[in-house]
């Protein structure tokens, strides 16, 4: 029997599984497969990122986010050398010290206003080549969509590219929400990663529909050439990989993983559009993808959390994160809308 069932707008790691992708699960529960990513369903997900992303990209399936994050910068640099992010960056907020503690890696911070950064900004980090006292950037990595909501153009990820590349360094971008992205620019996955001039993908399945299911996408394998040994000390390597790759495989056949991202940013839209209705209530940043920023009472916030989880980005300024998620529906959205205005109404 199910139990604590509820909507939510924590996270789109909350939503259940998409049924595509649970039956694409039973279809390969059957029989035995050769080992350790040796397998007819891998075989298969390396022709499906082959088909998005370019013949050149090659797949390493990994169990998480964190796992793909780490193992791709790690396969990226050497130990003397370090990572620009910005200071909203998953890596350097939500990974525990991973990092660091895995990898060994130094992170450069810069802070953003909307999570993105820029030539101009990477140019603030960018320095020290050659000095012994300053760990050497390395790797720059940016996040689409990023953890503010907002979503890089492909112009702006090319323009980044270049600079980075100009000097010496490589691009990683953690794709854990890159089918939002995609779905709110109306381009192909391989608009703003391959042909934009990203080396390395951590490509995000789990928060589109998956169980759990993430993969570092080599869109240029000379920039990670360890990464197959890298995976596999780094505690990534699944015996059993059909079981994370047909996942993968369900996510991008049949453009499932177009229909859930496009899904969850029209909910955000409607969201969005809800919350700006109501007086006393604003919205803080662009919704380009799935997710809402708003500014609420914090007495408000307290009532609206017995009933919706949710969680407070900034306890000083009252901004709330609202995420939607391939699973949303208009009556959860009106459903927190309606009591959202009776409490501001109250």
């Amino acid at each position: 029997m199910a139990e604590g069932i509820f909507h939510s707008f924590a996270s789109d790691n909350y939503a259940p599984a998409h049924p595509e992708v649970l039956a694409a699960l039973a279809s390969v529960n059957t029989g035995h497969q050769v080992a350790y990513g040796a397998d007819t369903t891998t075989a298969r997900l390396s022709e499906l990122i082959k088909k998005e992303f370019g013949s050149q990209a090659e797949v390493f399936p990994v169990f998480n986010g964190t796992g793909a994050n780490v193992s791709a910068l790690q396969a990226m640099m050497n130990s003397w050398e370090a990572v620009i992010c910005s200071s909203a960056a998953h890596i350097n907020n939500d990974e525990g010290g991973a990092p660091e503690k895995v990898a060994g890696i130094k992170l450069w911070i810069i802070p953003t206003e909307d999570g993105k950064l820029t030539p101009e900004l990477v140019e603030t980090q960018a320095f020290g080549f050659g000095d012994v006292h300053r760990a050497q950037p390395a790797v720059v990595s940016i996040t689409q969509s990023t953890e503010y909501g907002t979503v890089y153009t492909v112009e702006e990820v090319k323009r980044l590219a270049d600079y980075v590349h100009s000097k010496g360094m490589k691009l990683h971008m953690d794709g854990a929400r890159i089918a939002n992205a995609a779905a709110s620019l109306g381009v192909s996955l391989r608009a703003f990663t391959t042909d934009a001039g990203v080396d390395a993908l951590s490509f995000g399945g789990t928060k589109n529909g998956a169980i759990g299911a993430e993969a570092v996408v080599a869109l240029n394998p000379s920039a990670l050439p360890g990464i197959g040994f890298v995976r596999k000390s780094a505690m990534q390597l699944a015996s059993k990989m059909r079981f994370i790759s047909v996942q993968l495989c369900a996510l991008l056949e049949n453009d499932l993983w177009h229909r859930n991202a496009s899904h969850a940013n029209a909910m955000a839209q409607r969201l969005r559009h809800g919350i700006e209705s109501i007086a006393g209530v604003s919205v803080a940043r662009a919704t380009d993808a799935n997710a809402v920023f708003a500014i609420l009472p914090a007495a408000v916030t307290v009532e609206l959390q017995k009933k919706f989880k949710f969680y407070v980005w900034n306890h000083v300024t009252g901004e709330a994160r609202l995420m939607c998620s391939w699973d949303t529906k208009e009556s959860d959205v009106d459903d927190f809308l309606d009591t959202l205005r009776e409490l501001m109404n109250g």
